[in-house]
């Protein structure tokens, strides 16, 4: 996605840019919307894991902020409010019954009984207004922002999500574009021992499973300058390395019986060469390209089969620190070897849900890709899925052994 805005200007943005970037990613979510409507026009789209009904989701962006602002009594006290104080009605009746993630089953979604189109984004609007309203009343203090913020960031995931969920149908988009390839770049980048500051310790909005800041000491290491390129992981692909049950970890054999995958997804050979699917439409595949739309189990069994490793996710965040432009990010999310966890010191914010049920069942990842927001894209941002998830446009770096 092309945006000069910066995560900076959410995570610090005062009620002015705020108000402006709140504008901006709806008109993304309707753009996200219309292109599915034009493309389904049921709106109706098979149950999945990875998946949500589209019409669900368009109500879900417009609840999530009246619930935590509109709504919320104790919106002024930003991470520190009590996520259970009382809130007013919300403007469509039972909308908590339909739209609350944190009570309604996923399955479930498929089944519910939803306004149609037309009065979701009449109801959109009116929330939107309801929001922007509010946040007129709200001080320059980060307390004051916290849940404006947060409804930024949170709309910014879901237009994230409907990429996805596009790459996966086969549903063309015209908002998602492509991020250029990085400049050439040293191939291998070697810091020293070090000690680094890890997650967010600046003024600002932070996500919960950021903080508190802490300082890990590092030994010296060796990481790749850039994401892996699709020249490089191809021939881990045509030498069969997808039947060598030996490369993989015992949950990546367990992946490769349940999938019995040959290739990677969205990926298919065409003649003598590759071509993968970018959101319905084949097209050749750039060998210079970031490799994506790999798993966790990918990334691990190339690296067993290259003599690599995946980076722990404070060697990833200390390179982003402290080598500067000289390490690229940003084209792929990329798989570390850290399983998602709490910081010492960890306290959950009022959105209860958004990292402490998922600690030590998923992976972390690491940067951004070319269908992240700009708002999104931080150096501190722990990005954390399953580590089968393929949909998501995923890739990873590589260290040295030694």
């Amino acid at each position: 996605m092309t945006e000069t805005t910066t995560d900076a200007d959410a995570r610090r943005a005062d009620a002015r840019t705020l108000a402006a970037l709140l504008r901006t990613v709806r008109a993304q979510t309707l753009a996200i919307f219309a292109d599915y409507a034009r493309a389904i026009p049921t709106l109706t789209v098979p149950f999945e894991p990875e998946l949500n009904p589209p019409l669900w989701e368009l109500g879900h962006v417009g609840w999530f902020p009246e619930f935590w602002t509109v709504r919320n009594s104790a919106w002024r006290h930003g991470a520190a409010a009590d996520p259970a104080a009382p809130r007013s009605p919300p403007r469509l009746p039972g909308a908590d019954a339909l739209y609350n993630s944190s009570t309604v089953p996923h399955a479930q979604r498929w089944s519910l009984t939803l306004p149609s189109a037309d009065d979701t984004h009449a109801l959109l609007a009116r929330q939107l207004d309801d929001t922007l309203r509010l946040l007129t009343q709200a001080g320059p203090d980060d307390d004051s922002l916290y849940f404006f913020r947060l409804a930024l960031l949170h709309e910014a995931m879901h237009v994230e999500a409907a990429i996805y969920m596009a790459q996966a149908l086969g549903v063309a988009l015209r908002i998602a574009g492509r991020q250029p390839n990085p400049l050439p770049a040293p191939k291998v980048l070697t810091l020293g021992a070090q000690s680094v500051v890890l997650g967010s310790a600046a003024t600002g909005f932070a996500f919960d499973n950021e903080v508190p800041a802490r300082s890990v000491a590092l030994d010296a290491f060796r990481i790749d300058a850039q994401p892996l390129r699709w020249r490089e992981y191809l021939p881990f692909v045509e030498a069969g390395c997808y039947a060598h049950a030996q490369l993989w970890t015992p949950a990546g054999q367990r992946w490769l019986r349940q999938h019995a995958p040959q290739a990677p997804r969205f990926l298919r050979r065409a003649g003598s060469g590759w071509q993968q699917q970018r959101l319905g439409q084949w097209e050749p595949l750039d060998l210079d390209d970031a490799a994506s739309h790999l798993t966790c189990h990918e990334a691990e069994a190339w690296c067993a089969w290259a003599g690599r490793r995946l980076p722990s996710e404070a060697e990833w965040e200390c390179a982003a620190r402290t080598a500067g432009p000289a390490f690229h990010w940003g084209e792929v999310w990329e798989w570390t070897s850290s399983t998602f966890a709490p910081y010492p010191g960890f306290v959950a914010h009022p959105y209860r849900d958004y990292s402490k049920p998922w600690f030590g069942t998923r992976r972390t990842l690491r940067g951004a890709s070319s269908m992240t927001s700009a708002v999104m894209r931080s150096p501190s941002y722990r990005n954390f899925f399953p580590p089968e998830r393929n949909d998501i446009e995923a890739g990873f770096r590589t260290c040295a052994l030694d």
